[in-house]
C-alpha cells in the first residue's frame, strides 16, 4: 500500500507536472545544445579566427567544456537550496538564468568587432549556462518522481529526460533550417544569432507553465517533519549526502560516464568528424542528427516503461553494453559518406543511449532521501559531467587531430562503457522503492547514529 507521501496524484495533475518539467528541460537543453552545435559549426570562425580550422574548433569546444565545469557548482548551490526551500522555486530561477545567458549570446559582438573581449564574454555566458543547467536537471526529474507512484515512476520520470533530445531536436532543427535558407556568408554574419534570440520567447512560455505547478507532496511532508524537529539542528544537505549516501553518489557518477560521453560524441563531435573526415556537408550532418533526435525522443519513455517492468539496472546495463559495442560500426558507417549510413549510425547510437538515459531519472531519485535528494542526485550527475560530457568533444577532436583515425575515439567510448557497466553492476535495484521508506532510514540515522545494515537493506529492497 502506498504511503500518504507516495500516493498517486490525480492523473490530470500528474500530466500537468510532467508537462511543466518537460517544457522547462526542453528549453534549457535547447539553450545548452544550441551552443554545442554553434561551437562545431561557426564559433571557431567568429570568435577564434586567428587559429587554423581544427585548432579553432578545439578552442571553440574548450569554451563549450567550460559550461560543464560550472555544472557541479550549480548542483551544489541549487541542490542545497532545493532541499531546503523546495524544487519549484529553484527550477524557476534556473530557467531564467539559462534563458538570459542564451539570449545574451545572441547579442554578443564577435572577434572582428571587439577582439579578444569576444571569446571572454562568450566564456562568461557559457559559465552561467552551465551553472543553471547544473541545478535544472535534478529539480526537474525530482518534481515528477516525487509526485508519481512507485509502480510507474520509471515511465513518468523519463519524460523530463526527453527534454534533452527535444532540445537537441529544436536546436538542430532551427540551425538546419537557417543553413538551408541562408548562404554561408549570411549565416556567419547574422543568421547564427536568430536561434539564440529565440530563447527569450521560449523562456517566457516555459516560465508561465512552470509557475502553475505545485511543490511535491513528498517534499512537503519531509519539510514538515524537519520543522517538527527544530530542536535538533538539521545537517546541511551536502554533509548528509556524504554521510549517508556517498556510495550512491559514486555509483551515479560511474553510471553517467558512458551515457554522457557517448551522447556528446554522437551528437556534437559528429558534426566535426562528418564534415572534416567523411566530407559530408553541414546540412547533411545536421539532418541526420535531427531525425535521430526525433527517434531518441520517442524511445526514451518506452525504455522508462520497460525499467518499471524488469528493473532500472537491466535496462541501464543493456544501454551501456550496446553503446560500447556500437562504436566501431558507428564510425565505419559515417566513413562511407552516405546519408543513409550516417543516419543509421546516429539513430542506433541514440536508441542505445536512451536505454541508459531513460531509467536514470527514477534510478537516481530512488537512491536518496527527500531532504538530501536534490543535492545527492545533482552532485552524482553533474560532478560526473566534468569528467565525461565536458571534455568528450574536446578529447575526440584531439584524438582525431593526433591519430587521424576514429579507432582511438571508439576505444575512448568503450572504456567509458566498461566503467559504467561496473558501476551499475554493483548497484542495488531500486525499482518500486518507496521514497518515504528511504526517508525513514535516513531519519533514523540522523537521530541514532549510522544506519544499521538491516535498516539499510529495508530501504533498498524492491
Amino acid at each position: 500500500m502506498s504511503s500518504p507521501a507516495t500516493a498517486p496524484p490525480a492523473p490530470n495533475n500528474l500530466k500537468r507536472i510532467v508537462a511543466a518539467s518537460l517544457i522547462g528541460t526542453t528549453i534549457e537543453w535547447y539553450d545548452f545544445f544550441l551552443y554545442g552545435s554553434a561551437a562545431a559549426l561557426v564559433f571557431n570562425e567568429l570568435f577564434f579566427p586567428d587559429s587554423d580550422p581544427l585548432v579553432g574548433t578545439l578552442l571553440s569546444f574548450l569554451t563549450y567544456a567550460v559550461g560543464f565545469a560550472a555544472r557541479p557548482v550549480g548542483a551544489l548551490v541549487f541542490g542545497h537550496y532545493g532541499d531546503r526551500l523546495g524544487r519549484k522555486k529553484l527550477l524557476v530561477l534556473s530557467l531564467l538564468m539559462m534563458g538570459g545567458a542564451t539570449f545574451a549570446i545572441g547579442l554578443l559582438p564577435t572577434h572582428a568587432t571587439v577582439g579578444t573581449a569576444a571569446p571572454v564574454l562568450l566564456t562568461v555566458l557559457r559559465l552561467v549556462q552551465g551553472f543553471a543547467l547544473g541545478g535544472e536537471w535534478g529539480g526537474a526529474v525530482l518534481l515528477v518522481s516525487e509526485h508519481g507512484d512507485a509502480r510507474r515512476r520509471g515511465f513518468w520520470a523519463s519524460w523530463p529526460q526527453t527534454g534533452a533530445p527535444a532540445g537537441q531536436l529544436l536546436a538542430t532543427g532551427v540551425l538546419s533550417l537557417l543553413t538551408a535558407v541562408l548562404s554561408d556568408a549570411a549565416f556567419n554574419s547574422w543568421g547564427w544569432r536568430i536561434p539564440f534570440l529565440l530563447s527569450g520567447v521560449l523562456v517566457m512560455v516555459g516560465l508561465w507553465i512552470r509557475l502553475s505547478v505545485d511543490e511535491s507532496p513528498v517534499f512537503k511532508q519531509a519539510l514538515a517533519q524537519a520543522e517538527s524537529r527544530k530542536a535538533k539542528a538539521e545537517p546541511l544537505p551536502l554533509v548528509a549526502v556524504m554521510r549517508h549516501h556517498w556510495r550512491d553518489v559514486l555509483i551515479a557518477m560511474g553510471a553517467r560516464m558512458a551515457e554522457n560521453i557517448s551522447y556528446y560524441v554522437i551528437t556534437a563531435f559528429i558534426l566535426v568528424y562528418a564534415t572534416t573526415t567523411a566530407d559530408v556537408s553541414k546540412q547533411t550532418a545536421l539532418n541526420a542528427v535531427l531525425i535521430a533526435s526525433a527517434v531518441h525522443f520517442a524511445v526514451i519513455p518506452a525504455w522508462g516503461a520497460l525499467s518499471d517492468r524488469i528493473g532500472r539496472r537491466p535496462v541501464y546495463l543493456l544501454g551501456a553494453a550496446g553503446v560500447g559495442l556500437w562504436m566501431f560500426p558507428f564510425f565505419m558507417l559515417i566513413d562511407s559518406g552516405h546519408f543513409g549510413s550516417l543516419l543509421l549510425a546516429v539513430t542506433v547510437g541514440l536508441v542505445l543511449h536512451g536505454a541508459m538515459y531513460a531509467p536514470q531519472a527514477a534510478f537516481f531519485s530512488e537512491m536518496f532521501a527527500t531532504r538530501m535528494r536534490y543535492s545527492g542526485a545533482s552532485i552524482g550527475a553533474q560532478f560526473a559531467s566534468v569528467a565525461a560530457g565536458a571534455p568528450a568533444p574536446l578529447i575526440a577532436t584531439a584524438l582525431l587531430s593526433e591519430y587521424d583515425s576514429s579507432t582511438p575515439i571508439s576505444l575512448y567510448v568503450i572504456a567509458a562503457a566498461v566503467l559504467t557497466l561496473f558501476a551499475v553492476g554493483v548497484a542495488r535495484e531500486t525499482r518500486h522503492r518507496d521514497l518515504a521508506e528511504v526517508d525513514s532510514v535516513a531519519g533514523d540515522a540522523d537521530e541514532d547514529g549510522p544506519v544499521s545494515d538491516s535498516r539499510a537493506q529495508r530501504a533498498r529492497t524492491v
